[in-house]
């Protein structure tokens, strides 16, 4: 894996709180994680990345976990 998807920025204000449901597998057809239906891209450096950005992660998760939903049963 390479490193470059990692980008070290000062943390932004909290309001926007993490979906992370610590089970932290990557579903290797989707790249999603598991629990919370993120990328790993989308997942690194979370508490840094701009309010924007989170809502409109936090909007691609109800399908991304449907669809988690469907390909695990």
């Amino acid at each position: 894996m390479s490193l470059d998807i990692i980008s070290f920025v000062d943390p932004q204000p909290q309001g926007i709180a993490s979906p992370c449901v610590n089970v932290c597998t990557m579903d290797k057809a989707t790249g999603w994680c598991l629990g919370c239906a993120r990328t790993i891209r989308e997942i690194s450096n979370w508490s840094a990345k701009p309010p924007e950005e989170r809502r409109t992660i936090l909007a691609a998760l109800p399908a991304r976990k449907a669809e988690l939903a469907t390909r695990t049963r």
